[in-house]
């Protein structure tokens, strides 16, 4: 075949040929992942295994703890969100046995200044200034944090019965903490969903986190708990049994750098030692239960509002977990497991996929506005690429409706029809953050440093115009 003799128009036919098949191959292997996810999900539903419990908020609030509870916040440069969450927190978790650490550094000041402020004076609160100026890694304010939790432990001569995790911009649930206490009764670690609040200046890029949160902690993660999978830990809403913690600070322990549980060297700490739980012999839960308002349990919060900001974040997000957990946590020797780490590390793949659709989409309408315009098209689809292109049509027509669906289960049908609206922006978010990641992590393997891009908070659902909009909404 000699391609110097074939038209332009021909050698555009071909290349739209070429694309098809790889789209249509990995779109439809993505499908078929997707829909044993559903397919188990729906098996649990019907079997009752994954039926979501219901609880008295005030009854669950109110509990009397087992054990002491200690509360973890690092905070970099957190000065417009951390004294809100910590002023929501403190009048939503009035136990006497919690303490609060907040984690802020000397070099951010104005942070310190907001989180005295928001503790008001509450004996419970402990300011921690690290040692180091910042900005650090989230796992090493974590590690700072947790060394001030051991030496109050040695001072008062009792440990601290659960470690739970949140972020400076958390809206946390008043009957999360009660609700903590009673499961990790049975386990190591509690995972609560995750809620993101529909960003009312940004309905588009902010408020695209909804849906997917929606489905991912409203299906894979109940199919996760179910299969005995490991559960991620999401880094906020999540609690872990304190000797479960100190089994995974040993210098060497893949978790931890010897100073702390956490690891300095991953951009996603939080998310490796969830995945760590069964290795270390604990046991995981992910824990979905409603109040009698029909509400989740959950932790709510606001997040990035803008394409930047976005894509920096889940840059982040499978940096560290599709490449840096490739490296560091490996595969697993049981089958469930690897298909999860598989499907969690899919990010890359899936930006690359999704690139040549859209490259393919375009390709496509300028061949078509030549068919148009009286050029041939030069070949026809083979009976073979008609069923994969049908196959992918259904596909993605079940995708919406689940999509749809598990979003207005939690914010109404108009957010759901939202969803399915976003879906083009959340791709194109998908393939920027992959190509962002791709690099970060290329430079790394040239000897680079892991670089740490923080997300900014300027929104907090706590504060009070945002407070009622947040119960209005449901969410």
């Amino acid at each position: 075949m000699d391609l110097t003799d074939w038209s332009a128009l021909e050698l555009l036919a071909l290349i739209e040929y070429e694309l098809l098949l790889f789209a249509g191959f990995f779109f439809l292997l993505g499908a078929i992942d997707e829909f044993a996810m559903d397919a188990i999900w729906l098996w649990l539903r019907i079997t009752g295994r994954s039926k979501t419990h219901s609880v008295k908020r005030a009854d669950v609030r109110h509990r009397r703890l087992s054990g002491n509870i200690a509360v973890l916040i690092p905070a970099w440069q957190e000065a417009e969100v951390i004294g809100q969450t910590l002023g929501h927190a403190l009048k939503a978790w009035t136990h006497g046995n919690v303490d609060f650490y907040i984690g802020c550094y000397r070099n951010d000041p104005s942070s310190l200044q907001a989180a005295i402020e928001g503790a008001g004076g509450d004996p419970r609160v402990r300011l921690v200034v690290h040692d180091r100026a910042g900005p650090t890694t989230k796992a090493d304010c974590l590690n700072r944090l947790y060394r001030a939790m051991e030496r109050d432990e040695a001072v008062r001569g009792r440990q601290f019965r659960t470690v739970v995790l949140h972020d400076a911009e958390d809206l946390v649930d008043p009957a999360a903490l009660g609700l903590i206490d009673r499961a990790i009764d049975d386990c190591e670690f509690v995972q609560l969903p995750v809620l993101p609040i529909p960003h009312p200046s940004s309905p588009w890029v902010g408020s695209h986190y909804c849906e997917e949160f929606a489905e991912s902690h409203g299906k894979a993660m109940v199919v996760r708990d179910a299969l005995g999978a490991g559960i991620p830990a999401a880094g906020v809403g999540c609690a872990f049994r304190r000797s479960l913690l100190a089994r995974m600070v040993p210098s060497g322990h893949m978790a931890g750098d010897g100073t702390g549980p956490f690891s300095g060297l991953s951009l996603t700490e939080d998310y490796e030692l969830g995945l760590m739980v069964g290795a270390a012999g604990g046991r995981s839960r992910f824990l979905r239960v409603r109040g009698e308002d029909g509400q989740l349990i959950a932790t709510r919060s606001y997040f990035p509002a803008t394409l930047a900001e976005a894509v920096r974040q889940k840059s982040r997000w499978v940096h560290g977990i599709a490449f840096q957990g490739w490296d560091r946590l490996g595969w697993s020797g049981t089958l469930v497991e690897n298909w999860m780490r598989l499907r969690d590390r899919r990010g890359p793949l899936s930006a690359v996929v999704l690139l040549t659709g859209y490259s393919l989409l375009v390709l496509a309408l300028a061949l078509t506005a030549l068919e148009v315009a009286g050029y041939d098209r030069p070949w026809e689809p083979t009976p073979l690429l008609v069923v994969l292109l049908g196959l992918n049509m259904a596909a993605f027509v079940w995708r919406v409706i689940m999509r749809f669906t598990f979003t207005a289960r939690e914010y109404g049908p108009m957010e759901g029809l939202h969803a399915v609206l976003r879906i083009p922006l959340s791709n194109i978010i998908a393939i920027m953050a992959g190509r962002r990641a791709l690099f970060a992590y290329g430079r790394t393997l040239g000897g680079a440093d892991v670089i740490w891009d923080k997300t900014v908070h300027r929104d907090q659902p706590a504060l009070p115009q945002n407070l009622a909009a947040v119960m209005e909404r449901g969410a």
